[in-house]
This record gives C-alpha cells, structure tokens and sequence, in this order.
C-alpha cells in the first residue's frame, strides 16, 4: 500500500495519522509541504526515523527544491522525480491520499 502525505507535520496531524496506519511493507510518499517532516532537524523527523523501521518513505524532489530542503533529508529517505511518483502509484494496488 502507498501512503501520500501532502499537508505539513506542523499545521495538521496528517503525518500522525498516516504513520499510525502504516504497516510493514507498506510505502509512504510526502509531497508538497509534508517534505519537511523528512528533513533533518525538523519536528518530525523522528517520526519518520521511526517508520523507515519498517516502511519504505520516499519523499518528491522537486518539492523539496521548490523548499531549498534537498541537501537536507534524513538517511534511508528515497526522493523520487515525478516519474518516480507514477511508478510508486502504479506499483501498489492500493493509494490512499491523506488529507
């Protein structure tokens, strides 16, 4: 199952929600403003520390550009590109956005 987070970890419990529902095997795509939770030094990057234990969490890179994040993100974070995005959805039977 691919998990996509778009709302920033400091405005919504959109994150927490998420991970809550996250399973082994699972993936988790952050876009938009939800990169930062994978950057470090940020609020919830432990969060996300915590879930590579057992999921695999990719994060898109031009949102992190778009946000001067690049250089920043947490080891055993993948970013992908937009074709990156299409092979994630159409690899897993199952999306579910979270809002």
């Amino acid at each position: 199952m691919l998990h996509i987070v778009n709302k920033s970890p400091g405005e919504r419990a959109t994150l927490d929600s998420c991970l809550a529902h996250v399973r082994p095997g699972h993936s988790v795509l952050l876009i938009e403003d939800a990169v930062y939770a994978a950057t470090k030094g940020h609020a919830a990057a432990a969060k996300i520390q915590a879930a590579l234990a057992t999921a695999k969490v990719f994060v898109l890179a031009a949102d992190l550009e778009a946000r001067a994040r690049a250089g920043a993100v947490i080891d055993g974070v993948v970013q992908v590109d937009y074709k990156g995005f299409v092979e994630l959805v159409t690899q897993n039977p199952r999306v579910q956005s979270w809002l």
